[in-house]
C-alpha cells in the first residue's frame, strides 16, 4: 500500500482522500433523501399538487383572450392599425402556447402520482416481506 505524502503540519488531507470524503457524503445524502421521501410522504391537497399547471393555464387563457381583443381592435380602429396587427397574433400565440403547456402538464402529474402510489405500495410490501 502506498501512503500519501503528508503536509508538514499534518492537518491537511491528500486530494484523493478529500474527493472520497465529499463523494461519499454526497451519495449518502442523496440516498437518505430518497429513502426519507418514501417514508415521510404526507398526502397533499389537490391544490398543492395542481397549482402550478392551473396557474399556467389561467395565465395562458388570459393572454390568449388579450390577444383576441388586440387582434379584433385592428379590425375596428384605424389609428395604430399596424401595431395591433403585429402585437395581436404575438399575444395569441404566446397565450395558446401557455394554455397547451398547462393542459399537457396536468396528465403528466396524474401519471406521476399513480406511479408514486404504486411505488410506495411495492416498497411497503418489500419491507414487510423482507423484514419479517
Amino acid at each position: 500500500m502506498e501512503i500519501p505524502p503528508r503536509s508538514p503540519n499534518g492537518s491537511e488531507k491528500s486530494p484523493q482522500s478529500k474527493e472520497l470524503v465529499t463523494s461519499n457524503t454526497g451519495s449518502t445524502l442523496c440516498m437518505s433523501s430518497r429513502s426519507e421521501s418514501m417514508w415521510t410522504s404526507t398526502s397533499r391537497s389537490k391544490w398543492e399538487i395542481y397549482h402550478k399547471p392551473v396557474i399556467v393555464v389561467s395565465v395562458g387563457a388570459a393572454i390568449f383572450l388579450f390577444g383576441m381583443v388586440i387582434t379584433s381592435l385592428s379590425c375596428f380602429l384605424t389609428k395604430n392599425k399596424k401595431v395591433y396587427k403585429m402585437c395581436g397574433p404575438a399575444f395569441l400565440s404566446l397565450g395558446l402556447m401557455l394554455l397547451v403547456c398547462g393542459l399537457v402538464w396536468i396528465p403528466i402529474i396524474r401519471k406521476k402520482q399513480k406511479q408514486r402510489q404504486k411505488s410506495q405500495f411495492l416498497q411497503s410490501l418489500k419491507s414487510f416481506f423482507f423484514n419479517h
